[in-house]
C-alpha cells in the first residue's frame, strides 16, 4: 500500500530549538506549498503495480522526497541515514516519521529512493523553479551559465587495471555459475593481480611490453572460460542461468573492448581516440573530460543555469563530452520554456562564445548577452554598455561559488549511484536538495 500522505499522521517528534532544526521547518513548509511534488513521486512509488489502496503500508512520498532532502544536504550513506533517522528527534519530525514508530532500514530508504526516475527528478526540480518564480525568490530575468564536470565512482582507468577488473568479475561470475551448470575453468586472478602490479613498477616500456602480453593472454583465457559458460547457461534454460548469461555477454564486451584497446596502444603503439575507450568495467558509460593537461575527470559534463538568487533554474547532464559552444542555445531555449521568456541579462563563460551564438541569444529576446571572453566580438555587440557588460562579467564569477556549494554540500564532487540513468537521477537529486535549501532560507530572511 502506498499513500502520498497519511491522513492521519501518528504523533510526530517536534523540531528542537537550533539553526538546523529551523531551516529544517522551512524546508519542510517550501514543499508542503508544492504538493505536485509529492504527486509525481507517488506516481514513480506505483510503478510495477504496487497499490495504493492494499497490502502493507509503505513509505509515503511525502516521507521519501523528505530523505532524499536530507540524505543529499548531509552527504549521508544509506547506512548513516538510517541511523540519524533512528537516533534524532528533529529528523524524523522533518522526514514525518512517528515517535514510537520503526526504525527505517538503509535497504528500505535505498529501494524507496532508487524508484524516483530521472525524469521525475527534472520536473521536481520546474515545480520548486515555479515556486521560486511565484515566491519571488527568482525571477529568471538574469542568469549564468556554466558547466562542471561530476565523477563516477571509479578509478583512475589504465589499461593494466581494466584487464585486471575483467579477469576478476568473469572469475567471480563464473564461480557462481559453476553452481547451476558444469563449467571447466581456471581461475587465473591470481596471475593477473601479479602481472598488474609488476606492470606499475614497471621503469620503462620495455619491462611493461612483456608483462602486458602475458595480461593479455592471461585476460583472453578467462573470457573464453566466459564465452563456454555462457554456451552451457542456455543450453540449461532455466531464469537464474539467462540471468546469469546475460551479466556474462556484457563483461565479456567489455573485456573484449579493453583488449582492443590494449593491444591497439601497447603493442602496436597506437593513439586510440578517448570516444572509443572503456573507462570501467563496473559503470562504462563513465566519460572522459580532459580539463587541462594535469587534470583529467571520469564522469559526465553538467551544464548549469543558476538564476541571481543563486537557485539552479535548470540542470542538462550531457553523455559524452560535448563542446561548450554547442551548449549555449538549447540551454537558453530550455529556459524560455520553463519561464515564458528568455532571461534579459545572461552571461557566460568564453567556451559558450561564438557570434552564431550571440545571433540566436538575441533573436529570442535577450537584450545584454555576454561572454567573458570575446572571442572577436565587440562590447557595444553583447551588452548595453561598459557598466553593464563589466557588471554582468562580475556577476558571472558567483557561478563558481554556487558550483563549489553543491560540491562541497550536497555529493555533486562525486556520484554514488549505479549506472547512467541513476547518475542523472543523482545530479538532478542534489540540485533539488540545494535549491529547496537555498528558497528555505531566502523565504527564512
Amino acid at each position: 500500500m502506498r499513500q502520498r500522505v497519511r491522513g492521519q499522521e501518528p504523533l510526530v517528534p517536534v523540531f528542537v530549538e537550533h539553526v538546523h532544526a529551523e531551516e529544517l521547518a522551512a524546508i519542510g513548509r517550501v514543499l508542503d506549498a508544492c504538493p505536485e511534488l509529492e504527486r509525481l513521486v507517488q506516481h514513480d512509488l506505483l510503478r510495477g503495480g504496487v497499490a495504493a489502496n492494499r497490502g502493507r503500508p509503505g513509505m509515503t512520498a511525502a516521507q521519501v522526497l523528505r530523505i532524499v532532502v536530507l540524505k543529499q544536504m548531509r552527504a549521508l550513506s544509506y547506512d548513516a541515514l538510517a541511523f540519524h533517522l533512528s537516533d534524532s528527534q528533529s529528523y524524523r519530525a522533518f522526514c514525518r516519521l512517528g515517535i514510537l514508530g520503526a526504525s527505517v532500514k538503509k535497504s528500505t530508504l535505498q529501494e524507496n529512493v532508487s524508484r524516483i526516475s530521472p525524469r521525475t527528478w527534472e520536473q521536481l526540480n520546474a515545480v520548486l523553479v515555479a515556486y521560486a518564480k511565484q515566491s519571488g525568490v527568482e525571477t529568471g530575468e538574469k542568469t549564468r551559465v556554466d558547466c562542471t564536470a561530476v565523477e563516477t565512482n571509479v578509478h583512475a582507468p589504465t589499461d593494466s587495471s581494466l584487464l585486471m577488473d575483467t579477469v576478476r568479475v568473469l572469475s567471480g561470475l563464473i564461480r557462481r555459475a559453476a553452481d547451476l551448470v558444469d563449467v571447466q575453468w581456471s581461475n587465473h586472478r591470481r596471475r593477473a593481480k601479479r602481472r598488474a602490479i609488476a606492470i606499475l613498477r614497471a621503469s620503462s616500456a620495455d619491462q611493461r611490453r612483456p608483462l602486458y602480453i602475458d595480461l593479455l593472454k592471461v585476460t583472453e583465457m578467462t573470457i573464453e572460460y566466459a564465452e563456454a559458460t555462457i554456451a552451457a547457461l542456455k543450453k540449461d534454460g532455466s531464469d537464474s542461468a539467462r540471468g546469469f548469461a546475460l551479466n556474462l555477454e556484457r563483461i565479456v564486451a567489455l573485456g573484449k573492448r579493453v583488449i582492443d584497446q590494449t593491444h591497439r596502444r601497447v603493442v602496436l603503439g597506437e593513439s586510440v581516440p578517448a570516444a572509443q575507450k572503456v573507462t570501467s568495467i563496473a559503470e562504462p558509460h563513465t566519460d572522459i573530460i580532459v580539463k587541462s593537461r594535469d587534470e583529467v575527470i571520469y564522469g559526465h559534463k553538467v551544464c548549469l543555469n543558476v538564476g541571481a538568487s543563486g537557485v539552479v533554474v535548470d540542470c542538462v547532464v550531457h553523455e559524452g563530452n560535448p563542446a561548450d559552444v554547442t551548449l549555449t542555445v538549447p540551454i537558453m531555449k530550455r529556459h524560455a520554456e520553463a519561464f515564458g521568456a528568455p532571461p534579459k541579462q545572461v552571461v557566460f563563460d568564453g567556451a559558450f562564445a561564438s557570434r552564431a551564438n550571440l545571433a540566436a541569444i538575441k533573436d529570442l529576446g535577450a537584450e545584454d548577452v555576454v561572454f567573458t571572453k570575446s572571442q572577436g566580438i565587440r562590447l557595444h555587440e553583447m551588452a548595453s554598455s561598459t557598466f553593464v557588460f563589466r557588471a554582468l562579467r562580475r556577476f558571472r564569477a558567483g557561478v563558481e561559488g554556487c558550483i563549489s556549494f553543491l560540491k562541497r554540500c550536497f555529493g555533486l564532487e562525486r556520484c554514488t549511484w549505479r549506472g547512467f540513468p541513476s547518475f542523472n537521477a543523482y545530479v538532478q537529486a542534489s540540485v533539488f536538495s540545494a535549491n529547496v535549501l537555498l528558497i528555505a532560507r531566502h523565504l527564512l530572511r
